[in-house]
């Protein structure tokens, strides 16, 4: 090889390192060789106050604590009994959130596992178990817990589905539960329906936000449907009275969505209007609704199973993206950037990883918006670091 031709092929390499986007490199917190069943949730908060971020998810019969993100140090906070207020419960939950439930600084757990409940975060969080409590055991089916001040008081509430067909009192309905005044002593939370049966069809995740301007925040379902579950496949929205406790008028945005599942509320386009940022988890695609009349847009029509959704600034130009994951053990990790006018580009964060749960969080204490996955499928718990400026 000549020395113009080398030189060419180092120019030609150097550009071509220039222009190719940085990899996310992929971490294990959790591996999936030691793990008993499906892993589907993943939180994440400074438990210990030690200024380090720490992971809790439930798997293997058991929810788990993480100090530091150490897959070599996980502490198992509580176990699960075989049932729990007649339900029999399974090796992990569903889903899961955080909230300082006791309002005493530090965030307790909420976990669904055929029943919803919450523990109780101790003072020692690494040395002590934590406190299980009940906040609801008559719905079921709830595939989604979230926290928003739904009635306005300056205190999170939170919002979950009765998504099962029959053997609760609440079947095909959606709630919103407000924390008892004493809720270390209290049998449940005050439970508010305000879906009563017409949502049908196995509900799935849900978004909150102020869809029509009025102030007042509503809340956004998707349900997969199928041959199974009837009367699904459609993503909606129930519009807040001025009372919270009394109906919610339900406004259906799409009735042909083959394996609905995640649904947001955001201004994508930055024109003032609340749009929705929805994926078919249990079919192919991720869409966005634009607001405000809610036209249907698609974004990524191929992705498999995308069955978590999370929104943040990942590229920190200061709009809001979307990342999602496949459920599959196959499955394709990718974020989508936003121009800021609702024009989306897709970017492939990994492959060959399932995930029920994502949540964007700056793990390694950088700047930017991290990547982290319950594995589901791979039974595992990983996060992608971001690469930063591509």
């Amino acid at each position: 090889m000549t020395h113009r031709l080398r030189r060419s092929v180092l120019l030609l390499s150097l550009l071509v390192s220039i222009n190719s986007p940085a990899a996310w490199k992929k971490h294990v917190i959790q591996p999936g060789t030691d793990t008993r069943g499906m892993v589907n949730d993943v939180n994440t908060s400074d438990f210990d106050r030690d200024g380090k971020i720490d992971a809790i998810c439930s798997h293997s019969g058991a929810v788990w604590l993480y100090p530091t993100l150490d897959a070599g140090k996980r502490l198992k906070v509580y176990e699960f009994p075989k049932e729990l207020s007649g339900r029999k419960l399974r090796a992990g939950c569903i889903h899961a959130t955080l909230m300082d439930v006791d309002d005493d600084g530090d965030q307790d757990y909420i976990g669904s596992n055929n029943l919803v409940f919450w523990l109780e975060c101790p003072k020692r969080p690494l040395e002590n178990k934590w406190t299980l409590r009940i906040v609801d055991d008559k719905i079921l089916g709830t595939h989604c817990l979230i926290t928003a001040d739904v009635d306005r008081d300056g205190k999170l509430d939170l919002i979950a589905n009765s998504g099962r067909a029959s053997g609760t009192p609440f079947a095909n309905s959606l709630a919103w539960l407000r924390v008892p005044k004493k809720p270390l002593s209290a049998q449940e939370w005050i439970r508010h329906i305000f879906a009563d049966g017409d949502a049908p069809g196995a509900s799935h995740y849900s978004g909150f936000g102020d869809l029509n301007g009025d102030g007042r925040g509503d809340i956004a379902f998707g349900a997969k449907g199928g041959e199974k579950f009837p009367g699904g496949e459609w993503f909606a929205w129930w519009e807040q009275p001025k009372n919270p406790t009394e109906f919610w008028k339900k406004h259906m945005l799409s009735s042909k969505e083959p394996g609905a599942s995640n649904i947001i509320p955001v201004d994508l386009n930055n024109d003032g209007a609340m749009d929705l940022f929805a994926s078919r988890g249990h079919g192919k695609g991720t869409l966005w609704f634009k607001g405000p009349s809610f036209e249907l847009i698609d974004v990524d029509p191929d992705i498999i199973g995308p069955h978590s959704l999370a929104i943040g600034d990942i590229d920190g130009d200061g709009d809001p993206d979307a990342a999602t994951c496949g459920y599959l053990a196959t499955g394709t990790s990718a974020w989508y950037e936003n121009d800021g006018k609702g024009q989306f580009k897709k970017h492939v964060i990994g492959t060959g990883q399932g995930s029920y749960d994502i949540r964007l969080v700056d793990l390694d204490d950088d700047g930017d918006l991290d990547v982290l996955l319950a594995g589901h499928f791979n039974q595992n718990v990983v996060w992608y670091e971001n690469p930063g400026k591509q």
